[in-house]
């Protein structure tokens, strides 16, 4: 198992929205301050285009325009991590290096969209993409989510491309945080990628939280973080209840909707969402209002 480059990558990294106008086209002003507004909230990093972020929502022009706007806006700052989640690991290939080269910190890799690999496809994938970059990356595990679980395995066998650093981990099983650290010990670096599993994540030791609703409620996201961080169990565990009923939104497949409607009631953003999404509707967004009101009027801050 090789020794991999250098990560200084903790702590709460949001995965920041995708911001449209009324016509639904990219609204890059907003974007740009949805991202500034994380960094002043003091985030430790942000991740661009991933789920959140509505990826496969937009032309290749387009991530490529979020990505040149983010550089502009906040690089530098804090890491900015680009998702890469393409339909083929040829274009996830392209889009590496065209990340590489706007300027971005970092790559989150995803496995291809739609077609369900094998365990050797996977590896390929993850394979090509890494060594068509000299950036640093983080794999994305989201069994529920991309119908493909990356293997203790596939990561021992990986272990040798240096820079693979990190995994976001988004099996709703917290176990699996304690079997990668068995398995790898300190050779990759974990994030918590469920929400309502962070908690469980950063106790187990994760050192970072890849977060949906830290975008709406980015104070209490680090005070929960810095917390644990602090072996202070007892405020942790009192932010996290609080918490709870909106963490769980992250693990809806409506997630997006739902984040996105939350931050917009805190004044931070746009639900608007491409289809075929849909912003939400009827009872489904009462109930995600009721959650955002009732956290609001209950800060543990």
């Amino acid at each position: 198992m090789s020794t991999p480059a250098q990560c200084s990558w903790s702590g709460v990294f949001p995965a920041a929205t995708t911001q449209f106008g009324a016509d639904l086209a990219l609204d890059t002003t907003a974007t740009s301050a949805v991202q500034a507004a994380l960094v002043r909230d003091g985030v430790h990093g942000v991740v661009l285009l991933g789920t959140v972020g509505e990826n496969n929502s937009l032309t290749a022009e387009e991530k490529r325009t979020v990505l040149k706007g983010a550089v502009e806006t906040v690089g530098g700052r804090v890491p900015l991590i680009a998702g890469v989640s393409e339909l083929t690991t040829a274009s996830a290939v392209a889009y590496a290096r065209d990340a590489e080269r706007i300027g971005v910190d970092g790559l989150m890799v995803l496995p291809a969209m739609v077609y369900v690999p094998t365990r050797a496809e996977l590896e390929y994938h993850l394979r090509a993409v890494a060594r068509a970059t000299s950036l640093p990356i983080m794999l994305y595990n989201n069994p529920p989510a991309y119908r493909v679980n990356i293997e203790i395995e596939t990561l021992e066998r990986l272990a040798e491309l240096r820079n693979i650093v990190a995994i976001k981990e988004s099996a709703p099983d917290p176990r699996r945080f304690t079997d990668l650290l068995n398995a790898l010990g300190e050779r990759y670096v974990l994030f918590a990628g469920l929400d309502d599993v962070v908690f469980e994540a950063l106790t187990l030791g994760a050192r970072g939280w890849v977060s949906g609703l830290t975008n709406a409620f980015p104070a209490e996201s680090l005070a929960l973080y810095e917390a644990i961080r602090a072996d202070d169990l007892e405020r942790a565990r009192r932010i996290y209840r609080w918490f709870m009923p909106l963490l769980h939104l992250d693990s809806d497949p409506d997630l997006v909707q739902s984040i996105k409607l939350a931050e917009a009631l805190m004044g931070r953003g746009s639900e608007r969402v491409r289809p075929p999404r849909l912003p939400l509707a009827g009872e489904r967004r009462a109930d995600v209002a009721r959650r955002v009101e009732r956290a609001r009027a209950t800060r543990p801050m």
